[in-house]
């Protein structure tokens, strides 16, 4: 039985998710947009039917994508949800990454840990605390050590880095969203300027959310690098919420575990999972 092919395509720059989602769905049904500026979908049965590699369709979608819409993409495909997302944020330089299933564990292997796709901050610190630096190092552990490391949720980040993902595509799963963005003028390290920026955008989406009588339980921050590279992390909020100090105090906590330090940053994104208020 030949493995599963997944595509994870991502947008070089914020918006558009909806319109790279519906240039997806003309290759197949099988998408799940994953905001802010991702989606992931299955394709082994697209490659039949259109007859070409992986590769091939990959160029053809990002090509009507920036046809269509002006959107610039990079794509990274794997046999599981995990790799082909972990290929794509390897694929900035070329544009596809493509990770064969007898490949993955010389792909994954070397990586450090805390760059495993779902990780937390404080898992890759308990893990780099016991000289597990690597992915490889986490998938040879034995099991139960894993677990008394990282507790009932370190089975499923052991699978991760051995490149099993059991995770399916969900077709039209998407949260509504709203999300406000800030372009600094120049690229500014990490305090005041980006904490100010950080409250007027909390203050600009918690106003918006009201407005729509719609409270977030989730926020996702995206600071974009001077680098070119991304960084995006989400925060379950303890109960929905359309606060400012809520949101705000979510945000900063989410600023403050990127320990950026020294990083200079050139914009700053805020996305929220809305729902009803009521």
């Amino acid at each position: 039985m030949k493995a599963p092919v997944f595509f994870h395509v991502r947008l070089r720059r914020g918006g558009g998710l909806a319109e790279l989602t519906e240039v997806i769905e003309r290759f197949t049904p099988v998408v799940q947009p994953l905001a802010p500026s991702a989606v992931v979908a299955q394709l082994s049965g697209s490659l039949r039917l259109f007859g070409v590699s992986p590769v091939d369709l990959a160029q053809r979608l990002r090509l009507q994508a920036a046809a269509w819409y002006g959107l610039e993409t990079v794509v990274g495909i794997g046999s599981s949800w995990t790799v082909a997302a972990m290929a794509s944020s390897r694929a900035q330089s070329v544009g596809v990454r493509q990770v064969a299933p007898s490949e993955t564990a010389r792909f994954l292997g070397p990586l450090p840990v805390g760059e495993l796709y779902g990780i937390r901050r404080t898992q890759a610190d308990d893990l780099h605390r016991l000289g597990v630096e690597k992915i490889g190092h986490l998938a040879d552990l034995p099991a139960e050590t894993v677990v008394r490391i990282l507790g009932r949720a370190g089975r499923g980040l052991q699978e991760r880095a051995r490149g099993i993902d059991r995770r399916v595509v969900v077709p039209g799963r998407a949260a509504q969203t709203l999300s406000v963005r800030a372009d600094f003028a120049r690229d500014v390290l990490d305090g005041w300027e980006v904490r100010a920026a950080a409250l007027r955008l909390t203050t600009e989406l918690a106003a918006r959310l009201r407005s729509r009588g719609q409270a977030a339980r989730s926020l996702t921050v995206v600071v974009s690098m001077a680098d070119r590279r991304d960084l995006s992390k989400t925060r379950a909020l303890t109960s929905v919420s359309a606060h400012t100090d809520d949101l705000r105090l979510a945000v900063y906590g989410v600023l403050d575990g990127f320990g950026l330090q020294r990083a200079r940053l050139r914009r700053i994104g805020l996305v929220a999972d809305a729902v009803d208020a009521a």
